[in-house]
């Protein structure tokens, strides 16, 4: 009897909450089943398992063997997710690189990671090439061969806490840290995601994050927990979504930031009837939106909250309580702890501490980062960084970063729960609050406001806000910009914006000379 089994069934003889035995199980089984569509192309478990075994022989060839390490720099497709298949079971690890990274931050990752090999497309051959690193070598995938023998999967010899991957944090803060991903944390998270987006036979599970992302990276192994098909789509597209959605049948949808607000700015009438969606599950849903949201996009919505270091998934919130992330899974022991390490009372906010019952849910570390890794591992706990309060009927609800609070007038204030107003109002397309230096007490608050068509009198958008937040949390500066830099999960990039206050709007000053009062 394992340990696991009151969580996750056994789904595979010789199997240990593991990825390669289930993986090469099912592309071994049922030939003709599908597991995913992209565009206008099927492919069934029979042709995967052909491509793969063709895959891993390329990649012996290359000289690749178990433990090795290659960097995967491709787009969203059917050859990027056989490429992962084959990796996991040669036993190679898995790099995957945000085909938007360019220049310094690329430069970074490629030389921490220290891959034996890229793996990328023509077409970013000048992005590698220009970061000047030596003797990097980088090879494009080669295509489907059509050859008369049938050659077979190959299975190294892999255990569940042996890495399957290196996942490079978004870097919102700092420079990101390799999260050393193993292979029972890649069996976790799909396992959860089975549960958290309700998957069941016959779905069709819409695939848009890219697969350097865990919300893309979690789904790979769905078509073989279940008998569900990946809806892959190239990435995310806000004026192709309902015809992606149509053409796909789509059944699930992840969201993370700013995504929904994206969609409910689309017509009403864009959806196509009969609507396929069912579920929309991931982190970062408005809670002054929330019905409006199910309603216009005809689904569900299960806020979670995770992150890769725990396996991605957390909590997950099956009752509808809007804006809440719910309660944690079973296999997650969560805590609410003050800076003293101790629980914090129902209402309070406190750092998310979590630990685990089944072993390796947890990651192992981060990759030649001692100092990060004791910051976050203490005492066998996973100490997220994240700051979150439970209310009396033990509903949680996220409360922002450790990093992503300030202190205004003595109170601590969430950006993220300011930053989750402003996107509610019609003409703020994406914003971001950080701190800046106060000249009497402690921070300021200043926002960085992406207008949707015309900019709005800032006076009028300050009026707005003063109704739906508390005065201390109200932002003493705005600012507009054209645009935001953000990662792959679309998450804003803030330690790249400007603290500077000096072309910023500044209410105080408004208020005392109306006069300049400007949009």
């Amino acid at each position: 009897m394992h340990p696991y089994t009151e969580f996750f069934p056994r789904r595979v003889a010789a199997d240990d909450l593991d990825c390669a035995p289930l993986l090469a199980w099912g592309l071994r089984s049922d030939p003709g089943t599908p597991v995913m569509r992209f565009g206008d192309t099927v492919v069934s478990r029979g042709e995967s398992r052909r491509r793969v075994a063709q895959l891993q022989r390329w990649l012996g060839q290359l000289g690749l063997t178990r433990n090795d390490r290659v960097a995967v720099m491709l787009d969203n497709g059917i050859d990027h997710i056989h490429l992962i298949y084959a990796l996991i079971l040669s036993g190679i690890v898995w790099i995957p690189v945000n085909t938007r990274q360019r220049g310094a931050g690329l430069a970074y990752l490629l030389r921490h990671c220290a891959p034996r090999l890229v793996l990328s497309e023509p077409r970013f051959d000048a992005v590698i090439a220009e970061i000047g690193i030596a003797d990097l070598r980088c090879v494009h995938l080669p295509g489907l061969r059509d050859e008369q023998a049938q050659v077979d999967l190959i299975e190294a010899d892999v255990a569940p806490q042996d890495v399957l991957g290196i996942i490079y944090t978004s870097g919102t803060s700092g420079p990101p840290k390799g999260v050393l991903f193993t292979h029972r944390m890649m069996r976790i998270a799909s396992e959860a995601a089975l549960i958290v987006a309700d998957v069941r036979p016959g779905d069709r599970v819409f695939l848009w994050e890219p697969l350097c992302h865990i919300g893309g990276a979690q789904m790979v192994l769905l078509p073989f927990l279940q008998q569900a098909t990946l809806g892959v789509v190239d990435r995310f597209s806000a004026s192709r979504f309902w015809e992606q959605v149509r053409e796909l049948g789509a059944t699930q949808l992840h969201y993370l930031g700013g995504i929904l607000d994206i969609l409910m700015q689309l017509p009403v009438d864009a959806a196509p009837e009969p609507r396929t969606l069912r579920i929309a599950w991931g982190a970062g849903a408005n809670r002054q939106i929330w019905s409006e949201v199910e309603t216009r996009l005809g689904v569900r919505l299960r806020e979670c909250y995770g992150m890769t270091e725990c396996s991605s998934f957390a909590t997950v919130n099956l009752d509808a309580t809007p804006g809440s992330m719910g309660r944690a899974l079973p296999w997650i022991d969560l805590a609410l702890l003050d800076d003293h390490g101790h629980e914090v009372a129902a209402g309070e906010p406190g750092e998310v501490v979590l630990s685990s019952r089944v072993d390796g849910v947890l990651l192992p570390g981060y990759l030649d980062n001692p100092q990060a890794t004791g910051d976050a591992l203490r005492a066998g706990r996973l100490h997220t960084g994240d700051y979150a309060r439970r209310d009396e009927h033990g509903h949680l609800y996220y409360v922002g970063r450790r990093t992503d609070s300030m202190r205004v007038r003595g109170e601590n204030v969430s950006a993220w729960e300011i930053e989750r107003v402003f996107a509610g109002h019609p003409q703020v397309q994406a914003c971001a609050a950080i701190g800046v230096a106060a000249s009497i007490g402690e921070q300021d608050v200043l926002l960085h406001v992406q207008f949707r068509g015309a900019a709005p009198p800032w006076a009028d958008l300050h009026e707005w806000a003063a109704q739906r937040l508390a005065g201390f949390q109200l932002p003493r500066y705005y600012r507009q910009v054209e645009a935001f830099e953000t990662t792959a999960s679309e998450r804003i990039r803030k330690h790249l914006l400007s603290r500077d206050v000096s072309d910023a709007w500044d209410r105080l000053a408004a208020q005392a000379a109306p006069a300049r009062r400007t949009g």
